[in-house]
């Protein structure tokens, strides 16, 4: 007793002469503790506990000696406020802090240079404020998946139908002996209900690890004043985030630093307009999306402290309760009801109907797609839907970017022209000072891009878009631009940002030096030469700019284009102050002040890509920004546009003019067309539809926030993983993540096998069902009885569903799915050659093991017990080898590549290695008696004429137009 007094008293006195460095807050808090430690130090006093508690007791003393009362003093806010400053979107508040500045000096944050960012600074910032994750909702259990399996319609009627069977087998033949009928099926239904649990469970883990890919976006953000890639995840209080069209807010922040930024704040607020972010409401919400402008951001709030955290926690928090009850409720059927609906239902009946309903297809298809969605994620392709892979298999044209999907992305200026003359590399020093002068603040004022110069050493930095990343290196390294020095001596008064309607982007800027203002505009030449009057010569000369001279400059950029290289031209002129007034930019009377030109040079195997779907009879078109010249020559280079197609023949179009045309017209040109050239988002989204009213099944690579509806709009949405936006991401089906249009020839090819895959299931179960219905039915029929019993169907269930699923699901594409054309929009899933190939093996199975039923006791010269024997096992087996056949609807030779699908083999080892212990060894519970050699060998006997038979059936021909087509009436 006396030590935990002198404990509690030591502890008191800790407390009381704490330090008085305290905030105001952390006072009060400090005096709540001290209020409630005293009071229940001096109620042990008079509650004496056990030596056992009182030890355990003691051992937590130092424990509360250790806690917080020296507060870390190194942020000058706490995350409270920072949280209520966006929250509230209250500038008063935010003004009386000291603004944006004020919260980033109080975050020890630099808005220019961002943080210091290194591993100590991180973890500092983690501790204080937390990291930048969501607390997702618990994984779903294994046992949630046996629970789904269990609501299954056909399960509840054979657990009816099983309850039955060990009702009346108990009460005819005794407990003893009179269980096993209905604790065979019993057993079976546990097996069926644990291996669907099981793949079920499987397939939602691989969807949280894809999730999790997913979700990983990479952010550019200014650490140490280097601009720089890191994941989302990464993101601290304090971090200076680069933000433009098409990005996600990452978290909650406060803008300090941009133009024409506006966000869609859809998925907080429900509202569908556009927000204006700028100094006077600079507040950004995590989760909405940039639809125009750029800005830097101050980040402020990460992780579950964000708005989007907090309403993430409070939908977890409504749709389950503490034990997690609500995830299992739903339509609760009683015992009292399934045993009434069931009980006039023959046994028999209930089997007949059983393998009647192919069930067993969505979980086949499950298992083709997510199989092959993990292959996929090998071949540089994410699927985030899994119906995508099926649909692609049936795609017609495909309409692809061409930078970065056909190209490389990595752009470099190769050619400079200044007025009507071309110069190299190290000879700019024939240029007028003042021109060079004009064309390095052209480039560095109006840029969303960035340069960072490390120290000695290392290699400068650029940052941007590849088109940003390309001019500026050209203008540092070559035209020797100090961007800093440029940036420091002039003020940007206004900036209209790059669009993809107008395909430029301007600046309206004021030199300290002198107080001049001006405009500078930069963009695609032939858009920029229009709002030219005049140019600059190499000796800075201004001259007029006149139809003819224009002629000439067309001339220039048009035999850039033809050399396969993007024209981007530069152009300036002075404004008076009335003229800056009213915040527009002079957009005519400007001065021509360059062209450059920039090769982005078409990817490695491109053209093979492309030749490939052409040989498969998928449409290849080309849809991009880039004016007709430059777009004819990479669609020829990469083998989209056959040399000698030109404009006059409809193979090239320039979206305008696709725009422009009646829509009878579009319909009409539409699939002639291989190339527009100078699009807009709208014209690709026009094609997509008019395609679609073709009966095209289309699939549309993407990557801008502008391409989401064309995206939606197309059957396949394929979006660019690395240049691509998060808006077009999210509008895509599949995301290609090396935004390599090889990939999308592979995505075709794996479409493709997945649907043939699909079918070759679809087929090999119908032969099942169809052989299992007729034998049962017929039996039922002529003898009362039938030949396979309810355990043995459902074991034949469970080798169709799920192990020749997995079987047929993990064969690999190869060159001949590319060998056909496309299957389309209205081409039947069942076609007739699997008509042709199921009705002759279900045929040959009816006629076999209809005679063993009626002829084979006396064949065999075997008991009815022994004979229903043989006709299971030589049913199952004939699926073991129709398995194969099942493996090419159309070839002959089904053993083709079989040895590098080491998974198919291995399912048929284990369906016959299961088959043996249900015959030979599971004789009460499978309903069998054991077979001699010579039974076997005539089962297998009988079984492997599938393959005779499969092989001579493929030279039967069959007719185009659809089976079912004859019957309709």
């Amino acid at each position: 007793m006396g030590s935990i007094v002198r404990a509690n008293l030591e502890c008191i006195e800790y407390l009381l002469h704490a330090p008085n460095t305290l905030s105001q807050p952390k006072k009060r808090w400090h005096s709540a503790f001290l209020t409630i430690y005293c009071s229940k130090t001096l109620l042990s006093f008079f509650n004496v506990s056990p030596p056992e508690k009182k030890s355990f007791e003691v051992s937590r003393l130092p424990s509360f000696t250790i806690l917080d009362l020296k507060p870390d003093t190194r942020f000058k806010i706490d995350q409270n406020t920072l949280i209520q400053l966006v929250k509230e979107k209250n500038v008063d508040s935010l003004q009386k802090i000291g603004g944006v500045v004020g919260v980033a000096s109080s975050l020890e944050a630099n808005v220019e240079f961002g943080i210091q960012g290194d591993a100590e600074d991180i973890a500092h910032r983690h501790e204080a404020f937390g990291s930048n994750t969501y607390k997702k909702p618990p994984t779903k259990s294994f046992f949630h998946f046996i629970v789904e399996a269990f609501k299954d319609l056909t399960i509840f009627i054979l657990l009816g139908c099983a309850t039955l069977s060990l009702v009346f087998g108990i009460k005819e033949h005794g407990i003893k002996e009179g269980w096993y009928d209905g604790g065979s099926i019993f057993v079976a239904i546990i097996l069926v209900i644990a291996v669907s649990a099981i793949s079920n469970f499987r397939q939602n883990r691989q969807f949280d690890k894809l999730s999790k890919v997913s979700n990983n976006i990479q952010v550019d953000v200014v650490r140490a004043g280097r601009r720089q890639q890191i994941s989302v995840f990464e993101i601290v209080v304090g971090d200076v985030v680069c933000l433009k069209i098409g990005d996600q807010v990452p978290a909650d922040g406060l803008f300090f630093d941009g133009h024409s930024l506006q966000v869609d704040e859809s998925s907080m607020t429900g509202e569908s307009d556009h927000v204006d972010v700028n100094w006077s409401h600079p507040f950004l919400v995590s989760g909405t999306k940039v639809v125009d402008g750029y800005a830097r951001m101050l980040v402020t709030t990460v992780g579950m402290n964000t708005t989007w955290g907090e309403m993430m926690s409070s939908i977890s928090r409504n749709t389950t309760d503490d034990n997690g009850n609500k995830e299992f409720i739903g339509s609760k059927t009683k015992v009292d009801n399934i045993v009434n609906a069931v009980v006039g239902i023959v046994a028999a009946a209930v089997t007949i109907v059983v393998v009647a309903i192919p069930e067993g297809l969505p979980l086949a298809v499950t298992l083709t797609l997510a199989y092959s969605m993990k292959k996929m994620m090998a071949d540089q392709a994410m699927v985030r839907k899994l119906s995508a892979c099926e649909t692609m298999g049936s795609a017609t044209t495909i309409c692809t970017d061409k930078t970065g999907t056909l190209t490389l992305n990595q752009m470099k200026v190769t050619k400079f022209w200044l007025g009507k003359e071309t110069f190299a590399a190290g000879s700019y020093s024939s240029i007028a000072p003042y021109v060079l002068e004009l064309v390095q603040e052209g480039v560095a004022l109006n840029t969303t891009g960035s340069v960072y110069r490390p120290n000695s050493g290392y290699e400068i930095e650029f940052s941007g878009s590849p088109t940003e990343k390309a001019i500026l290196s050209w203008a540092v390294l070559d035209l020797n631009m100090e961007m800093e020095q440029l940036m420091q001596s002039s003020m940007i008064l206004y900036v209209e940002a790059f669009n993809s309607q107008k395909k430029r982007s301007g600046v309206l800027m004021r030199r300290k030096v002198d107080n001049t203002i001006h405009v500078h505009w930069k963009g695609a030449a032939e858009m920029i030469l229009k709002m030219c009057s005049s140019y600059y010569d190499a000796s800075g000369i201004v001259k007029d700019l006149d139809d003819a001279e224009k002629i000439k400059f067309e001339q220039i950029i048009q035999g850039m284009a033809a050399s396969s290289l993007r024209c981007i031209a530069f152009a300036h002129k002075q404004v008076s102050e009335e003229d800056q007034e009213n915040k527009s930019l002079e957009e005519d009377g400007l001065t021509l002040l360059g062209l450059v030109g920039l090769k982005d040079p078409c990817r490695p195997g491109v053209k093979k890509a492309v030749e490939d779907c052409q040989y498969a009879g998928v449409n290849i078109k080309m849809i991009t920004g880039d004016n007709v010249f430059t777009a004819k020559a990479i669609a020829t280079e990469c083998g989209i546009l056959r040399p000698g197609q030109d404009v006059v023949s409809g193979a090239v179009v320039e979206g305008v003019e696709f725009r422009n045309y009646t829509q009878e017209e579009r319909l009409e040109k539409v699939e002639k067309i291989c190339v527009m050239a100078r699009s807009s988002p709208f014209d690709k989204l026009l094609m997509v539809e008019c395609l679609k009213q073709k009966g095209h099944v289309v699939a549309v690579t993407g990557d801008g926030t502008n391409d989401a509806p064309a995206l939606k709009e197309a059957d396949i949405g394929l979006s660019m993983g690395i240049q691509g936006t998060e808006v077009a991401k999210e509008s895509s089906d599949i995301v290609i993540l090396d935004d390599n249009f090889a990939s999308v020839a592979t995505v075709l090819k794996w479409g493709r096998c997945v649907y043939n895959n699909i079918q070759k299931f679809i087929q090999f179960q119908l032969t099942v069902n169809v052989a299992a219905l007729v034998i049962n039915f017929v039996a039922a029929v002529s003898a009362g009885e039938v030949p396979l019993t309810a355990v043995q169907l459902l074991w034949v269930n469970l080798i169709m569903d799920t192990l020749g699923a997995l079987a047929l699901a993990t064969e690999q594409p190869t060159k001949e799915l590319m060998d056909k054309p496309p299957v389309g929009r209205t081409a039947p899933l069942i076609t007739n050659i699997m008509w042709r190939n199921l009705l002759a093996q279900a045929s040959y199975q009816i006629i076999i093991l209809l005679t063993l039923q009626f002829k084979g006791e006396s064949i065999f010269g075997v008991t009815k017990k022994v004979n229903d024997t043989l006709i299971f096992n030589t049913f199952v087996l004939c699926q073991v080898f129709n398995e194969f056949n099942a493996r090419k609807l159309e070839k002959k030779n089904v053993f083709k590549g079989i040895h590098r699908n080491r998974l198919f083999l291995g399912i048929i080892m284990i369906t016959i290695v299961l088959q043996v212990v249900m015959v030979e060894f599971l004789k009460k519970f499978a309903d069998t008696e054991r077979l001699n050699f010579v039974q076997w060998g005539a089962c297998i006997g009988m079984a492997a004429l599938s393959w005779p038979i499969g092989w001579i059936v493929k030279w039967i021909p069959v007719p185009q137009k659809p089976f079912l087509s004859y019957i309709k009436m």
